[in-house]
This record gives structure tokens, sequence and C-alpha cells, in this order.
């Protein structure tokens, strides 16, 4: 098979199409022959080696998963010993950064736990773009109690993967939606239903003076009080991504302890893939609540390319590699 693979760490230049042995399910796990799988910030920073952390997870000097790739969707071809939700034929997606990544490849082998049915009105285009970004939106959006209509609620980094579906899931609640990000996409997001625009290289959202019920940070790196004086009295700051420094550390750590004792709740929300928030993803779209945007296709031979494009950030929603069928 076809795969796109990396052999150290580094730029997207290096990543090159390898023909590898087609893959095997183990016990627990399905082979799905892929159709779609869409790029998220993850594979980026498997690809680089960077920040420290993904070292620890991918191997010190070297990668362990030399091919990346977390959000798939396509068709079952074969099961493993005691894998029983599949059949062959069925139509699946999900995010497998948790069985090691290998999306990004004509074939892969993942347990049956992480995927979930692809509704048959969602092109494999849709259902790759979906899961990952799709769930840590809506986990995202729960973290210290679920979105009430009627309240503000800011995102920050608005124009990616997260920032979309988490936009069009908030005015499905009828919530007042501020954006954060570039001049340029301002007026896309406001297209899929943003009440508020602001361009972040402009103007730094917490300074304004206004006070939201929950924000959703997906390139969180100011200071804790920042967020606090942008938080409402009861208000949430629900952390998705960004610094890698003392901020991530008191997320983690010192805020949600503090949380206990007052009405602003601050931290990073704890990632959780799973069968039941995919399901939801899917009725979402069924309704016409969630609707993936995808920027661009590109084909696996072409992945070089697709990475250069995310890495310059000029892009709205998700990069999707296409397998040829």
């Amino acid at each position: 098979m076809l795969a796109l693979t990396y052999a150290r760490y580094g730029p997207a230049d290096q990543l090159e199409i390898k023909e590898l042995p087609q893959p095997k399910p183990k016990k627990g796990e399905v082979l799905v022959k892929v159709h779609g799988a869409s790029i998220n910030s993850w594979d980026l920073d498997m690809l680089r080696g960077s920040p420290w952390i993904i070292r620890l997870l991918n191997g010190l000097f070297k990668p362990r998963y030399t091919v990346p790739g977390a959000d798939i969707a396509g068709v079952v071809v074969q099961t493993g010993e005691h894998a029983r939700d599949f059949q062959p034929g069925d139509e699946v997606f999900g995010d497998i950064a948790g069985a090691s990544f290998g999306g990004f490849a004509e074939y892969v082998a993942v347990p049956e736990k992480l995927l979930a049915r692809k509704s048959p009105r969602m092109t494999f285009q849709q259902a790759a773009a979906l899961p990952q970004a799709g769930l840590l939106a809506i986990q995202g959006l729960r973290y210290h109690g679920d979105v009430k209509p009627g309240q503000s609620i800011l995102i920050n980094g608005a124009g990616g993967g997260v920032g979309t579906l988490a936009l069009q899931y908030l005015k499905s609640l009828n919530t007042e939606v501020t954006c954060v990000d570039r001049l340029e996409k301002l007026e896309a997001l406001k297209s899929l239903g943003a009440d508020h625009g602001i361009d972040y290289t402009t103007t730094d959202y917490t300074q304004t003076g206004n006070l939201y019920d929950k924000i959703l940070d997906v390139i969180a790196h100011r200071s804790v009080s920042a967020y606090k004086q942008a938080l409402k009295p009861n208000g949430v700051f629900a952390m998705i991504g960004g610094s890698m420094g003392g901020l991530l550390f008191s997320m983690m750590i010192t805020e949600p302890l503090l949380s206990r004792f007052r009405h602003k709740k601050l931290g990073i929300m704890g990632y959780r893939p799973n069968r039941t928030d995919l399901d939801f993803l899917t009725r979402l779209f069924e309704d016409g609540k969630m609707t993936p945007v995808i920027d661009r296709c590109f084909a696996l031979q072409d992945g070089a390319d697709a990475f250069r494009h995310f890495i310059s950030g000029k892009f709205i929603g998700k990069i999707v590699l296409e397998m040829e069928t």
C-alpha cells in the first residue's frame, strides 16, 4: 500500500510516498481502506517533534510512528479476532491518534472502539474532517457545564477546524458568538453565523473590556490573569491548545485546583475520543447543525504540499487528503 511517511523530525519537505506492507488487524481491530484523512495540528507536531512532550511519546531522537494521520474515514475491509462491532463494507470514521496514528495511508488497522459509523449523507471528505476537531469543539464547550442559550461565547483561533465546528454548534444553541482570528478569515466566519469578529493582529481580546460566559481558546498563550479579566463572574475558560510553558502547567494543575474555590473556572479540557460523542457529531450533521468546512483537498501523493498549506495558516476549516479508491 502507499503511505505518506517521514523518517526524522523536521520540515514538511521530507515527507514522501512509500510502498509499505498492508497491515493486518489484530485482536479487537478492523482493517480500514482509507478514503479520506484530514490534517490536525497534532500531525504537524509529530512531524516536527515539537513541543518537547511529543518526543516523549514518539521517540526522543527519531519518530517511532512514521506515518502521520489521526482523522480518517473509509470502509472496513477485514475484521480481527473478537472485533464484532463492524463488518466488511461498513463505512466508518474516527480519530485514531490513540492507535499510533497511521491514517495517511491507503489502509490502516485500528481498534474498532475508536470508530463510529459514517452517516450515508456524509461524503468521505466530510467524515474525515469531523472527528478530532468536532470532539475537541463539543468537549471543550462542555467544560465545567453545558453552554446555555443566550450566553456570550468567544472562540480564539476560530478559523480552524475546531473553531468553525464550535461556531456552528453554538449558533444552533442561540448563543452570541465572538470569533478571533486573522482579518481575512473574519468574513467567512460571519457567513457561518459569527456575531462579532476580532482581528488578533490588531486587538487583544482580553483587553477590550468585553466579558464572556465561556472562552474556548485553541491557541492560548496569554497570562492567567488576562483570561480571568475577560470572563464574567461565573465564566469558564477552556484551553484546547497553545503554550507548552508555564501557562500549560497552570491550566493543567494550578487552575483546576483553585477553580474549586471560586466562581470563575479555568483549565485545559480533557480530550477523550469516544464513539458516543462521534455519534453525537453525526446527529448534529444530519440535523444540519454542524457541517465540516473543507478548505481544500489534496491527493495523498501531494501530502507535502498539503502540510505546507496547513503550515501557512491561510486556510479555513480543514485540509483533507484523498486516497485513490
